[in-house]
């Protein structure tokens, strides 16, 4: 009976401890990926990303939106197979993810279509985030987490700091700035993680 009871116990928490999907990606796109993650760490709410935004907004794009995109398709797939793949979810932050890269790379439309992008991002970023964490244990579980952590830093908190009028010098313009090239930097660091094994 003990031993029954260990065994069913196991087989549950095998279904929620997920470290690793099989995304059936190349490595070496999942490496790029990752490093144009990096990339974007490095160009968001910095000067460097304005002044890409001005002079060269369409390998801004390509760096806000190809390691994201390639990082989440992967994670679709990986996740089919699982008792709660977030299809849906995935699918609407992929959407999401290529109407910012047009938003970006053509300056000729209007910033409140970007902003309204961005917004929609974040209604999608935290319930899915949320949903993960709660879901899995793991390191999908830590994806989950550090989604909600990454779109609170590096969307909200700007945002609002925007919405406010601050000035982009300061003590607190830097902690952000370093705030958000760090959420970005762990964030892919835990997607790398569950898609290479």
């Amino acid at each position: 009976m003990d031993k029954q009871i260990i065994g069913t116990t196991e087989s549950i928490e095998s279904k929620y401890r997920v470290n690793h999907v099989d995304s059936g990606l190349p490595r070496w796109l999942i490496e790029l990926a990752f490093v144009c993650l990096l990339l974007q760490g490095i160009c968001t709410w910095t000067p460097l990303m304005h002044m890409m935004e001005d002079h060269l907004p369409m390998v801004l794009a390509v760096i806000q939106t190809f390691g994201a995109v390639v990082m989440y398709y992967g994670l679709l797939r990986g996740m089919k197979p699982l008792y709660r793949p977030c299809m849906i979810w995935w699918w609407l932050v992929i959407a999401l993810n290529i109407a910012g890269f047009v938003t970006t790379a053509f300056p000729v439309i209007p910033r409140e279509v970007g902003l309204t992008i961005a917004l929609s991002l974040m209604l999608v970023y935290l319930p899915l985030g949320v949903l993960i964490a709660v879901s899995y244990r793991g390191r999908l579980r830590l994806i989950g987490i550090w989604m909600a952590v990454y779109i609170l830093i590096s969307s909200i908190i700007p945002v609002l700091w925007f919405l406010l009028g601050a000035d982009d010098s300061g003590i607190v313009n830097t902690l952000m700035e370093f705030s958000t090239i760090g959420v970005v930097i762990v964030y892919a660091w835990a997607m790398r993680r569950v898609l290479i094994k």
